[in-house]
């Protein structure tokens, strides 16, 4: 299915930073397998530990405890500021995790009204229905009307517009600290810690969309 415009270059193989195709021409991989590829390529390690892993367990579903997993998600609460985890297969699975996690909040909390998301013009959260309504963008949108409705979509870096758009219909703000698709733009600190205190002051939740930024990716 032709859902990317590929470009005409197969690679046989990945070494660290490094695309390898089968005539021995080498590539420096600037794109990460578009933000995925932390580790770079065939890490010895990481190799190790999945091959390890692949000739003892497999799968056993969320029905039981996973020992690794468990132990994972210990060690990102551990270095971020989270409290729990919920491990998922994609970013756009993630995002609408946290959108349904925002809904799910305030309707445990006695306003089910709350289910409105403002979110930014320019911004990508993934290519499912309703994550491609939450930037409005026509190139992700055009063939697959009606939009998703619940996403109030603000532009770009205006405090006040968002603050105009709250009412008692909003459950969360959500946001990438870093844009991708919008244009590789860097949301300033004091805006990320306005939206903080905006999002406090009116009992709404901040999802922060981390694609461009977690996982060490910024290098920190």
């Amino acid at each position: 299915m032709g859902t990317y415009q590929r470009t005409n270059i197969m690679f046989e193989r990945g070494e660290g930073a490094w695309l390898i195709t089968k005539s021995g021409d080498r590539y420096l991989d600037f794109t990460s397998g578009v933000a995925v590829n932390t580790f770079g390529h065939a890490d010895y390690d990481l190799a190790k530990v999945l091959s390890d892993q692949a000739h003892k367990l497999w799968h056993t579903s969320n029905l039981y405890r996973v020992e690794d997993q468990e132990r994972l998600a210990k060690l990102l609460c551990k270095h971020s500021f989270a409290e729990s985890v919920f491990f998922c297969n994609s970013g756009a699975e993630a995002c609408e995790c946290a959108v349904k996690l925002a809904r799910r909040y305030h309707f445990e909390n006695g306003a089910p009204q709350r289910n409105r998301i403002i979110t930014f013009e320019g911004s990508f959260h993934g290519r499912t229905l309703a994550m491609i309504a939450t930037g409005g963008n026509p190139k992700y949108t055009n063939g697959f009307a009606p939009n998703v409705p619940g996403f109030d979509i603000v532009p770009f870096a205006r405090h006040d517009i968002v603050k105009s758009v709250i009412s008692d219909e909003t459950a969360a703000v959500m946001i990438e600290p870093v844009m991708g698709e919008g244009g590789i733009r860097v949301i300033p600190k004091q805006c990320l810690r306005g939206l903080r205190e905006l999002c406090d002051a009116n009992g709404l939740l901040l999802i922060l969309d981390e694609v461009q930024t977690g996982a060490g990716r910024s290098g920190r």
